[in-house]
């Protein structure tokens, strides 16, 4: 069981996510009907599955591809 609440988890670690190449947004989300920590990547290269953990603090981690991120122009 985690001590820390997953949105502490997040803000703790989500700059240090960020800072890897290729990674352009975390979240929380579910995996499995349970909290867990969602990482977005440009594409997951052999380097970011090296390097992005498996959990952090009792949360799993789950990496997706989303390609980049990009703003909508305002109408």
């Amino acid at each position: 069981m985690p001590k820390k609440s997953i949105e502490v988890v997040l803000k703790e670690h989500t700059d240090e996510l960020m800072a890897m190449s290729g990674v352009v947004g975390t979240a929380q989300g579910l995996c499995d009907n349970k909290p867990c920590i969602k990482v977005y990547v440009v594409a997951l290269t052999p380097e970011l599955k090296k390097k992005i953990p498996k959990s952090l603090e009792g949360y799993a981690v789950e990496v997706e591809v989303t390609g980049e991120f990009r703003a909508l122009p305002k109408k």
